[in-house]
């Protein structure tokens, strides 16, 4: 996660550094800096350009902002920046006594009431949350596909899930997954509701009149390609594979291929356009990778990175399997091969 700190006050830039201190520790990236008259005195550095400015930069690149004092002036600040709740970051405001952390924006999708929580046991504050669902201790649909990392496809759909399940009425749950801890209250095994959520690959399966699909995101492709293929090109075939085997696109979670690879701006730019981490090994590591059904070997391959087989061979490597979901396919100097990540669905 990315967060970025602003405080107004020597107390408050005292509270952002030790958050600083604290979520780094986690392996998060946190920029701070204070903005005030004597912003420059206050041992963290100073925010030069305007609030607004600093704001609208922040929040296009950041997953979480915290402001550290009144709650009117982040209001204020962000007001400008607000799109929707599928792409804003979180936003919070504590107040420079460290007493109060609100979650103000994006509190289930974007992460708000959660790092509001975090944030609070660090200062030895107080979490305000404010989503109905949350404070009535509910399930809330959106904050469980954030803790889940799935692909949540109609925003509209969640929102009225939200509102049935404020008004107790019974939420259908469909899952191609196995499940441990308690199914919630609010959900119940069977397709008779009218409104009802399926956690499965398939984006067209529809086992309610009305189905919210979350998608897990654990297909991993593996891809290889000649020198200079575009995104469109690996798009065209990675498209034809996902529909032949009834996978959403958005369950694409990684993308592998041989290091040779790791600066074809072609996979680059399509794991951009899909929100997937990009990954290469060696030729070293990748001959090691084992396959239960073998693997599709070509010598012409072999001539030029060293391994018989690219794409199957580092999709299995980075989903951790040893068998495959869709072995090599190949058109236009593209081959794409699939695997999934072993995956269990977490009620808390």
């Amino acid at each position: 996660m990315k967060l970025a700190v602003i405080a107004f006050t020597r107390s408050g830039c005292g509270y952002a550094m030790k958050i600083q201190k604290a979520v780094e520790a986690e392996g998060n990236q946190c920029e701070i800096c204070g903005k005030g008259r004597e912003a420059g005195a206050w041992g963290i550095p100073a925010a030069e350009e305007s609030l607004k400015d600093w704001t609208g930069r922040q929040s296009a690149s950041q997953d979480a902002l915290i402001f550290i004092g009144a709650a009117g002036i982040a209001v204020r600040a962000i007001a400008p920046f607000v799109a929707d709740k599928a792409s804003d970051p979180a936003v919070l405001c504590m107040d420079e006594q460290g007493r109060f952390v609100i979650s103000l924006l994006s509190g289930h999708l974007g992460g708000a009431n959660e790092l509001a929580e975090k944030i609070a046991c660090i200062c030895g504050a107080v979490p305000v949350i404010t989503t109905a669902t949350d404070a009535g201790g509910r399930f809330s649909v959106d904050s469980f596909a954030r803790r889940e990392h799935l692909y949540l496809d109609n925003l509209k759909l969640a929102k009225r899930i939200s509102a049935e399940v404020l008004e107790n009425r019974t939420i259908g749950f469909y899952s191609d997954f196995p499940w441990s801890g308690e199914l919630p209250l609010e959900l119940a095994l069977e397709t008779q509701t009218e409104l009802g959520i399926s956690i499965s690959l398939d984006e067209n399966l529809a086992p309610f009149p009305e189905t919210l699909h979350l998608v897990p995101r654990i297909t991993v492709l593996g891809i290889g390609c000649r020198r200079g293929t575009s995104k469109e090109e690996i798009e065209a075939l990675v498209k034809k594979v996902m529909d032949r085997n009834r996978l959403s696109m958005h369950s694409i979670g990684k993308v592998a291929s041989i290091d040779l690879k790791e600066q074809e701006q072609g996979l680059l730019d399509f794991c951009e356009a899909w929100d997937a981490d990009f990954v290469t090994y060696s030729r070293e590591e990748l001959e090691e990778v084992a396959c239960v059904d073998g693997f599709s070997e070509s010598a012409f391959v072999k001539e030029i990175t060293g391994v018989g087989n690219v794409c199957e061979r580092s999709a299995l490597k980075a989903a951790g399997q040893t068998r495959l979901f869709q072995k090599k396919t190949a058109e236009q100097g593209v081959t794409v091969a699939a695997a999934l990540v072993e995956y269990q669905v977490q009620f808390s």
